[in-house]
């Protein structure tokens, strides 16, 4: 894919695409944005959030990130991208939902058992990744065969969805609204290989076909 590409591909989404969402994409800038959902995904090139849930401009709020990580709330003078754009969607945006989806082969969640340095070029990387920690920990309490590296990363994967949730909870305004029942929080796990979708069941403590999930 080079930058030719995209500029040929923008190209082709305002002939034969945008027709199809130019009513709707009108209203939205009249009216402004009322997403419901808040999709937190992993960066990662080979998730897609539009394709694999087939949603159109409007639907879901979206914030992409290293991991798919939240960090806990925090009163800092700092910049917290990742957390402004939760407080924006859940204190502005009102969302009813937020899902935090993890994938397959994650290459953050690897990064966990690798030794990245101390290299200046990866500062940000290595601190980000201590969001991670908790997971990792969690995972080698949990599974016998060190040495199964396959079972060690997809294992990490949901677990780390788990601890991303509990992040989530450490936010106020989220804790409030969970309790007067405006606000639901879902972890789902994206298999790249396949496309299917696993979610959290909290009661059972385990992952099972998004398909099964009542709401």
């Amino acid at each position: 894919m080079q930058i030719n590409d995209l500029i040929k591909g923008n190209q082709k989404f305002r002939e034969a695409s945008f027709p199809k969402f130019e009513g709707n994409l009108k209203e939205l800038v009249k009216h402004g944005q009322k997403p419901d959902i808040l999709f937190v995904g992993c960066s990662d090139s080979r998730v897609t959030p539009d394709l694999m849930l087939d949603t159109e401009p409007g639907d879901m709020f979206v914030l992409r990130n290293v991991g798919n990580f939240v960090p806990p709330y925090a009163i800092s003078d700092d910049y917290h991208g990742s957390s402004a754009a939760i407080e924006y969607a859940v204190s502005v945006l009102n969302v009813k939902h937020i899902i935090i989806c993890g994938h397959s082969h994650c290459g953050a969640c690897k990064s966990l058992y690798m030794d990245i340095g101390d290299s200046p070029d990866l500062i940000h990387v290595k601190k980000w990744l201590e969001l991670g920690k908790r997971a990792k920990e969690y995972t080698l309490l949990a599974i016998q065969d060190k040495n199964d590296k396959e079972n060690l990363y997809r294992t990490t994967e949901r677990i780390s969805i788990v601890h991303q949730l509990e992040n989530l909870l450490t936010f106020p305004d989220i804790e409030r609204k969970i309790k007067a029942g405006e606000l639901q929080i879902h972890g789902w796990y994206y298999q790249i290989e396949n496309g299917t979708i696993e979610y959290y069941d909290g009661d059972a403590c385990c992952f099972k076909p998004l398909d099964e999930q009542k709401i």
